[in-house]
Parts: C-alpha cells; sequence; structure tokens
C-alpha cells in the first residue's frame, strides 16, 4: 500500500497584481498589460513528529511573500534574448527587438519593476520563479522537511492557471 501525506493552500491572499506581456515563439509581443494573479500551493512530504506534514503558521507567511514580491509590480524577463534590460538606480530600461527590426523601448522606475530570471512572464514560468523563490525560504525555516513534491498554480483570471510540478527524491 502507498500512502501520500500533503498540504493544499489556496488562500485569497496569495495574489499579485502586475503588468507583463508575452514573448511569443515567432518572436513577436503582446501588448502591455494586466492580470490580478492568484497563487496557490501544494506541498507532499513525509509526516514530522508531530504528525503534520508542515505548520500552516510556518508555511503560508513564506508563501505570501514570494507572491508579494511580485505584487504592484511590472514583472520583465531577463533571460529573453529579444528583451535587453539596463538601467541605473533609479530606472529600468527595457528595450525589446521586433522580428522586423523595430525596437520599443520602456523607462520604468526601478521600484516599480520585478526583474525576473526567466525566459518569459508566462504564467508556466511565474509559477516556477515563486516554486523556486519558496523552496530556497522554506528550507532556511524547515530544514528536516523531506519534501516529495511541490505544485505551484498561478491563475490569470477565474479558471484560467498554469501549473509548475516538481518532485524530489524520496
Amino acid at each position: 500500500m502507498r500512502q501520500r501525506y500533503g498540504i493544499r493552500l489556496d488562500k485569497q491572499y496569495f495574489n499579485f497584481g502586475s503588468a507583463h506581456f508575452l514573448i511569443f515563439a515567432d518572436g513577436t509581443r503582446e501588448e502591455l498589460h494586466g492580470h490580478n494573479y492568484r497563487a496557490t500551493l501544494e506541498l507532499d512530504a513525509d509526516l514530522d513528529e508531530g504528525h503534520v506534514v508542515a505548520d500552516f503558521i510556518v508555511v503560508k507567511p513564506i508563501f505570501k511573500q514570494c507572491c508579494d514580491a511580485l505584487d504592484h509590480r511590472t514583472l520583465l524577463p531577463s533571460l529573453h534574448p529579444r528583451l535587453r534590460l539596463d538601467g541605473d538606480e533609479r530606472q529600468v530600461r527595457a528595450t525589446f527587438t521586433n522580428p522586423d527590426g523595430t525596437v520599443d523601448d520602456y523607462v520604468i522606475p526601478r521600484r516599480d519593476v520585478c526583474t525576473l530570471a526567466i525566459a518569459n512572464t508566462s504564467s508556466e514560468l511565474l509559477a516556477s520563479w515563486l516554486a523556486d523563490q519558496f523552496l530556497a525560504r522554506l528550507a532556511a525555516r524547515l530544514p528536516a522537511l523531506r519534501l516529495h513534491r511541490i505544485l505551484v498554480s498561478v491563475q490569470e483570471s477565474p479558471g484560467q492557471s498554469a501549473i509548475h510540478e516538481r518532485w524530489f527524491d524520496a
């Protein structure tokens, strides 16, 4: 018999309002626009000595911090070859090169930008980024946790979500 223990967190406050644009496979981009995203988290792990996967009181604020890092920001991917990011302590300049060679420039105050080490700001990659950020923080708070699986979903609008799921060796 196989058993699985896990927790699922789907709190209304795991949200972030952000601007972004997708860069499509053909090299074009969509218009800058925003979403009121909502994220969820699932963890599977061994039960601890207290017979729980992880204390909700510990896990919830960690995931909320990850979501809050994206809130009220323009999300820019630093790893896409068509988008160049530079600037100074006051502003970020994003230069997008269209397939026809024309350039779109954005200059945004630094405090309004979140530069992410991802190739695109798709909901799938935002879910992966949230998982990375969460796992780094979780390891510091719960180093003994024997994690088997994490699933993060990012909902762009009601009924429309992308997921990132990761498994760990037992």
